[in-house]
């Protein structure tokens, strides 16, 4: 590639580039589900919030997001350019070098698995095994099978358990909780986007809803079945005795809410109820996650 090209670019706008290329607002998201796990179990075991253990995760889970993020962009930079909604990133239109951008990646890999590292040996371990899996796992995978969904599932679900985990320092029954909670809700989250996407998706070559007939009663069925089971699961904090009735009250009007989304999609096989469903998907984890913070029961 000419470096010309990227010789040639303001500041600002290299900037901008780069924070295209690491999705710094999805990174965003991943830094509050982590810090939403990590809250909980603090004041669940009544300890004092340490604020530079929260900068730590913040920061190097960011920056290890950004790097799974800026890593999933170098692999796809060819197939980016075939979809409307990514062919103005900044590898296929010449704003950065591949060169660069391996550079980006490596950089915020190493500083971000450090930071974690000063936390805990845990959380540096979860954050590289997210990047991992994420990267050369689900990735590749895409192109090759709808299941690339469960794959990426798992690198997805484990913010909250690192946040978990930045505080007890161990694998256990709440960090796995919140785990599990978060794997669940991908599976109608992602396949909303999937849905909406569909075409743009098409013209890279992934298939990612759970039929394969695509947008079809089927997937909205599958949809629909998820967004269901969510809503006990939701629940569990509230069945453990780690939260209160409150937990259960709104727990189960956000699930009803969310499922009832996914219901419309099933009687509609619509895009706009798709796309409702895409935004309600954003909305109720975070209501969710932080609703066990406020509503947690001492030990």
């Amino acid at each position: 590639m000419d470096t010309t090209i990227t010789d040639n670019i303001k500041p600002e706008s290299k900037l901008k580039s780069y924070l295209v290329f690491t999705k710094f607002r999805l990174s965003a998201l991943v830094v509050v589900s982590a810090l939403s796990g990590y809250l909980f179990v603090v004041f669940r075991d009544g300890a004092p919030v340490n604020g530079t253990i929260i900068w730590l995760l913040m920061v190097g889970g960011s920056l290890v997001t950004a790097a799974s993020n800026g890593s999933n962009q170098i692999w796809e930079k060819d197939i980016d350019i075939l979809m409307k909604r990514t062919h103005g990133r900044p590898l296929p239109q010449g704003k950065m070098s591949v060169k660069e951008a391996y550079i980006v990646v490596l950089v915020c890999l190493v500083v971000g698995t450090y930071l974690l590292y000063r936390i805990n040996f845990l959380c540096a371990l979860l954050g590289f095994c997210a990047f991992i899996s994420y990267v050369f796992i689900y990735t590749p995978m895409k192109r090759v099978s709808p299941w690339a969904v469960f794959v990426g599932a798992f690198p997805g679900a484990i913010p909250p358990m690192l946040g978990a985990i930045a505080h007890t320092n161990a694998f256990g029954m709440e960090p796995g909780v919140l785990f599990f909670i978060q794997f669940v809700w991908q599976f109608p989250h992602f396949w909303a986007i999937a849905w909406v996407s569909f075409d743009d998706y098409k013209a890279g070559g992934f298939s990612l809803l759970p039929s394969k007939f695509g947008k079809s009663k089927n997937s909205a069925f599958q949809i629909t079945m998820y967004s269901l089971f969510l809503i006990p699961f939701t629940l569990l904090p509230w069945v453990l005795g780690w939260a209160g009735t409150t937990t259960l009250v709104i727990g189960t009007i956000l699930g009803a809410w969310f499922f009832w989304y996914s219901y419309r999609l099933l009687l509609t096989c619509d895009d706009k109820d798709a796309r409702r469903l895409m935004f309600a998907s954003f909305f109720y984890l975070p209501l969710v996650q932080f609703l066990y913070v406020f509503d947690y029961l001492p030990k």
